[in-house]
């Protein structure tokens, strides 16, 4: 246990939380100050053995079969009870990640609400195609499908954006009948396990839902790897999904991944330039620049750059850095000091390749509550090409390289010269190029003078090294169903 507060944060198998080893166990720390305030018990490949053989049980126990308006049901007593517990998430959120306090309330937490509200309705209206077909003498025959739930998934979830990612993945899952065995990641294990307290306590059978801790290479290779795994759905680094992809081959498991981006923004002459630069402002600098979906190249008209330079570098010194539990707060720290080093590297390279700084580049002196955390500045560079390290790799932090186009083809040129395709935004008063630009973009997703609006109802995900599959709407209840198909003669 830790000196400071002696709080274990614990795996939660067969429906009941394990008594940790200290044996087996990893400190967790604030990101904002530096300082370990839990220790978190790390499973092993038994307890992850336990957790899929208890989510099997379950499984043929009768959640599989459980009524879809039962398991609705289940989903909103469970956003109900987030929201009655709505704080104690908030405050998990933010000494997992030290995002603002704002945020966690804001986005966090309330979208988990959201999720399971919104999974619950569109499993209750979901409905199957059938086809009926002609056969010589007159005779037809009638093809229907029945969707069964996938089985015993595995849920890999990252540091960013925790609970959100979690109930994404989670809430269908569950509506469709699955049971899961969830790997949070080491850095963020706080909501995960708050989230099966309340599953337990709106009555989701036991070994529906499991939790296990750690690294991974540990736990996460245990529970990806596990014969008993039915599917993988993870959200994380490109690199780990071409890992986890190799490990399900052998047994043919589905997999669902929604991985990096190196998203772009084009900006057009004809934009409001102060609606742009909101906009952008949101896409580089959200939860300091760690969403997958978070702009780090922007490609600007050439008549409009530097007003667009300018005003966003502007933004960008505006953003108020500091305590995360002060509701004045804009932007938290990275998530560790070891992503840090790995942001500084590229402020490096930038440097090496001549880049401009227009604000930032640095790590800022926030007085000694704060520095011990994982602090850096928000940072914008100019005179970059798209031959440039730091502009076709993921960073994944408060940056973005503004780079100037004169035509629109060459734009959308530059928006697709990358291996990623997660997510594009275009910021144009033009509706017919908006329309033509945003669907020229080689992405899951592209946006049209906005950022990060989301139906749950459309489908999410990338193309290249962004991933492979869609979750959203009925797109997650394609992948966490099988169907089968009966043919009946008439």
């Amino acid at each position: 246990m830790t000196a400071e507060t002696g709080r274990w944060i614990r795996n939660f198998v067969a429906g009941q939380f394990v008594e940790p080893d200290e044996n087996r166990s990893f400190d967790k720390t604030d990101p904002a100050t530096g300082r370990v305030f839990a220790r978190v018990h790390e499973a092993d490949r038994d307890l992850v053995d336990r957790a899929v053989s208890a989510a099997r049980r379950a499984l043929h126990d009768g959640w599989a079969t459980t009524p879809v308006r039962e398991r609705a049901a289940l989903l909103r007593r469970a956003a109900d009870r987030i929201e009655e517990r709505f704080e104690e998430f908030v405050a998990a959120e933010v000494a997992d990640t030290g995002k603002p306090v704002t945020q966690a309330r804001e986005l966090d937490v309330a979208r988990a609400l959201t999720n399971f509200r919104t999974f619950a309705d569109v499993v209750a209206a979901a409905g199957q195609e059938s086809f009926l077909t002609d056969l010589a003498g007159g005779r037809q025959a009638l093809n229907y499908a029945v969707r069964k739930p996938l089985g015993v998934v595995a849920v890999v979830v990252p540091w960013n954006l925790p609970l959100l990612l979690l109930t994404w993945k989670v809430a269908p899952a569950l509506a469709c009948g699955n049971a899961l065995v969830v790997k949070p990641s080491e850095e963020t294990p706080a909501t995960a396990t708050l989230l099966a307290d309340v599953l337990a306590e709106v009555g989701l059978p036991a070994g529906v839902y499991n939790v296990v801790h750690g690294f991974g290479d540990s736990a996460g290779e245990y529970v990806t790897s596990h014969p008993g795994i039915d599917g993988v759905t993870f959200t994380g680094s490109s690199a780990t999904g071409s890992h986890v992809m190799k490990t399900v081959a052998p047994r043919v498991r589905p997999v669902s991944f929604e991985l990096g981006g190196k998203n772009a923004a084009v900006v057009f002459d004809d934009v409001d330039i102060d609606e742009a630069l909101a906009g952008l402002t949101r896409s580089v600098f959200t939860n300091t620049g760690q969403v997958c979906l978070c702009t780090e190249r922007v490609y600007v008209q050439r008549s409009v750059f530097a007003d667009v330079a300018e005003g966003l570098a502007e933004r960008a010194r505006s953003l108020r850095l500091g305590d995360p539990l002060d509701e004045r707060t804009t932007t938290g720290p990275l998530i560790s000091r070891t992503h840090r080093n790995k942001v500084l590297n590229y402020f490096e390279l930038a440097e090496q390749a001549g880049a401009k700084v227009l604000t930032g580049g640095g790590v800022p002196q926030l007085g000694p509550g704060l520095a011990g955390g994982s602090w850096i500045e928000p940072t914008l560079w100019t005179g970059l090409t798209n031959a440039d390290r730091p502009v076709r790799e993921e960073i994944f932090g408060p940056v973005a390289a503004l780079i100037p186009f004169d035509t629109e083809a060459e734009a959308i040129a530059l928006a697709n010269d990358t291996e990623y395709g997660l997510a594009a935004s275009v910021w144009t008063n033009d509706l017919r190029r908006g329309h033509r630009v945003a669907q020229s973009m080689n992405v899951g997703m592209a946006w049209v003078n906005t950022w990060f609006l989301r139906d749950l109802r459309s489908p999410f995900g990338g193309v290249g090294l962004s991933g492979i599959g869609r979750e959203g709407g009925e797109s997650s209840l394609h992948f966490y169903t099988e169907p089968t198909n009966v043919c009946v003669q008439l």
